[in-house]
């Protein structure tokens, strides 16, 4: 879809989940989702298939995220018992924990999904990765293929810390959302001239529709910012290759995420994971969108079709249920399987859509020494919207950036008008106020009052020509400041006002009176702070025993350090 105006019709309604919590009957309708790519032959996971009481299990329950603390809107917390505030999210329920074998021929399996992986990635062009799959004889083997995006978010975990705040590597703690143990996982090479945070992985996944105004889509998980994106295949406008990418491939048989469901009235159940969906979302029962906390409260509270230990799903359990085969630009319908209801809104531009979905997961970002979660994950099951710069940036298009299907991410609480262009790179449609569905059973256990373990600000150290000072050594040397080593910095006195949105900057003492262009909330490793805007060195202010310059982000910043002009 082409999109061009730039204002949301979303509702917000408050929650009355006292309400039934579907539109239809008890009918039986089966239906098998393809997760976006040929069933390929390879050495079976074997597994005891009945139970005790000759029930039979689910084939290929959801491996845990991984998630371990707990958080308010920002800050770590002590998980809260059930009725509290904030209850019900990600690191409250423990499930099947991640558990992989190193094979010692640069292999690994999975032992919860009995899938073959490469131990060191690759690092080639979506196409080579295509033609190196079809003839691969790696560790003896000639069954290689491409992992679909289902099989390849199996490795995720969200213990990882989203760096996309950091000037480099040297400047922050990196922690990957995959087990580094296990797998040789590399962040992007900065001295290629790639951002850190470029470790995007190849899925043979093809996105049904178009991203970028026409490009063909791959989807890919970027295990260093923790995100699922639609990535284009071929060389975009003005390069002469494809993008590059980091690739595992992948052998076994190919069932984890081909969903089995059943609806059964105002529920639906997968056979192949053991858990029981909402048939409806939140649009049908007439709550609307609701932000982070709101939506912990719903499922919190809910009662459906007879239960009411429904929770907010984690982000694998809900991207689980992506039906990749849809689209609104193809199928006009959300990217999931008609069995359930998805209701439609009003996009940004104007246009029918769907929503995006919360989940119960922390998206953590690091910066200033400590962990922050004032984001969650959420699954893009309408179009990725984002307002995309032109070439020239002299205004934004809104467009389907990263595909029906992405799983990105949204501030806890806060103000949708504060984003009236979006956040990041690719302008991504910023909501706060998402819809819900909620799911019960599964394989997690709830295990309320995990402990808050702030993590300690990290010990990084910094090579230069004129020695090797440690951040986190408690002494401020001379190539560290309060941008690149806050541990052993103190902020200076009159230094930048910390902002969570754009308005915590038009206050007037959050900005400079010398600050002829107002301020900026922006990313730094100290955290999120008002800086004075810029187009030129003149702009910025002239604060004692410093000098400011203008950056390539358009914000002042003392010269000499990273990123500078």
């Amino acid at each position: 879809m082409h999109k061009t105006k730039q204002f949301a019709v979303l509702a917000f309604c408050l929650p009355i989940w006292w309400v039934a919590c579907g539109t239809s009957g008890g009918s039986q309708n089966l239906s098998a989702v393809d997760v976006g790519a040929d069933l390929t032959s390879g050495d079976a996971f074997v597994e005891d298939d009945t139970q005790s009481d000759g029930v039979e299990p689910p084939c290929c329950p959801i491996v845990d995220t991984n998630q371990t603390q707990c958080y308010g809107v920002a800050e770590c917390l002590t998980c809260p018992e059930a009725g509290s505030p904030f209850a019900g999210q990600d690191a409250s329920f423990a499930g099947i924990s991640p558990s992989y074998q190193d094979n010692g021929d640069d292999t690994v399996t999975d032992l919860n999904t009995g899938l073959m992986w490469q131990k060191t990635p690759g690092y080639m062009t979506f196409d080579d990765a295509v033609a190196e799959a079809a003839v691969s004889t790696h560790a003896g083997h000639d069954d290689w293929r491409l992992p679909t995006i289902k099989e390849l978010y199996s490795l995720m975990d969200f213990s990882g810390l989203d760096p996309s705040g950091c000037e480099s590597a040297s400047d922050c703690a990196l922690v990957p959302f995959i087990d580094s143990s296990v797998f040789n996982f590399e962040y992007g090479d900065e001295s290629l001239g790639v951002r850190l945070i470029d470790a995007q992985y190849v899925s043979s996944t093809l996105y049904v529709s178009t991203t970028m105004d026409g490009a063909k889509t791959m989807f890919g998980v970027n295990f260093a910012d923790g995100r699922i994106k639609g990535y284009p295949t071929d060389a975009m406008m003005g390069q002469s290759d494809g993008k590059m990418f980091y690739v595992l491939f992948v052998r076994g048989e190919n069932k984890y995420g081909v969903n089995q469901f059943a609806a059964d009235g105002d529920t639906v159940s997968d056979a192949s994971t053991g858990l029981t969906w909402m048939k409806g979302d939140s649009g049908s029962m007439g709550a609307g969108t609701m932000n982070w906390e709101a939506a912990l409260s719903f499922c919190e509270d809910l009662d459906c079709g007879g239960y009411n230990d429904w929770r907010l799903p984690n982000a694998k359990e809900l991207q689980g249920i992506v039906d990749y085969t849809r689209s609104p630009a193809t199928t006009n319908s959300a990217a999931i399987d008609p069995i359930f209801e998805a209701t439609p809104i009003t996009d940004e531009g104007g246009e029918t859509n769907w929503a995006f979905y919360w989940t119960s997961t922390t998206h953590t970002n690091i910066g200033n020494g400590t962990v922050h979660g004032t984001s969650a994950a959420y699954v893009a099951f309408g179009e990725a919207l984002g307002f995309m710069p032109d070439p020239m940036g002299t205004s934004v298009q809104l467009m389907d950036v990263h595909g029906a299907g992405a799983q990105r991410s949204d501030p806890k609480v806060g103000d949708a008008a504060d984003y009236p262009t979006g956040f990041g790179p690719q302008g991504d449609v910023i909501r706060i106020n998402n819809m819900v569905r909620c799911v019960r059973g599964g394989q997690e256990v709830f295990e309320a009052g995990a402990t808050c373990q702030p993590t300690p600000a990290p010990v990084v150290c910094n090579i230069a020509g004129d020695g090797e000072p440690c951040c986190g050594d408690g002494t401020c040397d001379a190539i560290e400041s309060t941008s690149n080593c806050p541990a052993d910095c103190e902020t200076l006195p009159g230094g930048p006002t910390p902002c969570e949105v754009q308005s915590d900057c038009e206050a007037p003492e959050a900005c400079p009176p010398d600050a002829t262009l107002g301020c900026t909330c922006s990313a730094t490793p100290d955290g999120d702070l008002c800086l004075p805007a810029c187009e030129t060195d003149s702009d910025c202010p002239a604060p004692p025993d410093m000098e400011l310059i203008c950056s390539m982000d358009g914000v002042c910043i003392p010269s000499g350090g990273p990123g500078r002009h």
